[in-house]
């Protein structure tokens, strides 16, 4: 391989293992969609990643319009025996599944579509509303970076990259304040606490604290929605996470809570340390890659991959065969729409798919129509849904 053949196997690599920047990511992007990269590609595909016994149940017919597909090549692709799995879907940005066992692959952005939206949707922003303790409402979006305000010895900043701090200002000897961080559909937010945790807050999500955790014996915070903790490490005060079904303790991990009053069960799934995970029955202490589901028949606890539970986090859709209508409601918070299901869409229907948040709404519901088994019409803040 020539230098840009080892720059691309380079990205490639970093891509497949979650370690590419997201200038790497966009630049990889730019080689799947140019064609005169197909064959390296497509050997990086057939070749690198063969994993062995892991057959997708594909023809060699249906591989090659896979490829073709991918790289928007011409009818000159070889009909190459390729094994797909997950993680190769980051390298052409989209892998649709039908429940049918049939893979879809996508360059992106794609350019063959002939499907037209009358109305179009934009993707969520980073927004928030911030409700101090004096019950003051601050829309977030709306400051310039600087100071936001001054509460118990704390400063509350917003930052360039509209990442709201909390800064110690002295011992914050002041009585105990709270404040509330609150987003609607269509929103995201970060908030840096006085203790140095750092959280990402999804759509339709609000997290209430202490203004400062000075002269308490807990970090204790409270949280409905979704949200993405990175505690800061205190031994002597453990950092506690209250939802509506479950408690949540920790002393300094990285983890993601799915708290959502719309889903079936609560799931929270641990990246790094350990966690406590307490109900009003029972509780559980979590280890890495595992997710506890709480729900009406106890608490539940596997192994699972958690790029796909913080997906969101990167500003990314990462869905691996999940439930068609639960994927359904992650589209319709972030992209503030309601979802309306015509009477003969299917009940149980399985999708997959990668994509970044950051497009409008017809892109993604263009590459879910791939499938051949829904189609969409959108109408306002309504997405129709039809077999």
């Amino acid at each position: 391989m020539d230098k840009t053949n080892n720059r691309l196997r380079e990205i490639f690599n970093l891509y497949a293992d979650q370690k590419a920047s997201e200038e790497e990511k966009y630049e990889l992007w730019d080689y799947v969609n140019d064609p005169v990269f197909a064959n390296e590609i497509e050997e990086l595909i057939s070749n690198d990643y063969e994993r062995p016994n892991q057959e997708c149940g594909l023809t060699e017919y249906q591989k090659s319009t896979v490829l073709r597909n991918v790289f928007q090549h011409q009818t000159h692709i070889k009909r190459t025996k390729v094994r797909l799995w997950s993680i190769i879907t980051a390298a052409a940005s989209v892998l649709l599944v039908a429940s049918i066992g049939f893979y879809f692959y996508v360059a992106y952005p794609t350019t063959d579509l002939k499907i037209d939206y009358v109305n179009d949707i934009a993707p969520g922003k980073n927004k928030a509303t911030l409700t101090l303790a004096s019950g003051e409402k601050i829309p977030i979006d709306e400051l310039k970076p600087g100071k936001i305000a001054t509460q118990s010895g704390v400063r509350i900043f917003k930052n360039k990259d509209g990442q709201i701090i909390y800064e110690i200002a002295d011992n914050g000897s002041g009585k105990l304040e709270y404040n509330t961080l609150t987003t609607i559909r269509g929103e995201q937010m970060q908030v840096r606490l006085p203790d140095g945790s750092l959280v990402f807050l999804n759509a339709a999500s609000s997290l209430k604290y202490p203004t400062s955790f000075n002269n308490l014996k807990d970090r204790r915070v409270e949280l409905s929605g979704e949200g993405y903790f990175e505690i800061t490490k205190d031994k002597v005060h453990p950092f506690i996470i209250k939802t509506v079904k479950q408690k949540v303790e920790v002393l300094g991990t990285h983890f993601n809570i799915n708290a959502y009053a719309d889903e079936p069960a609560l799931r929270t799934t641990l990246l790094e340390g350990s966690i406590k995970l307490s109900t009003a029955d029972t509780w559980k202490i979590l280890k890495p890659n595992e997710q506890a589901t709480v729900s009406n028949n106890g608490v539940t606890v596997q192994e699972v991959d958690p790029r796909e539970t913080v997906a969101w986090k990167n500003n990314e859709f990462l869905f691996k065969n999940d439930d068609f209508r639960t994927n359904m409601r992650k589209i319709a918070r972030w992209y503030n729409v309601d979802i309306v299901y015509e009477s003969d869409v299917p009940e149980n229907f399985r999708f997959g798919g990668f994509l970044s948040r950051t497009r409008n709404l017809s892109t993604v519901l263009r590459l879910m129509e791939k499938t051949g088994i829904v189609r969409f019409r959108i109408d306002g803040r309504k997405v129709y849904v039809s077999k």
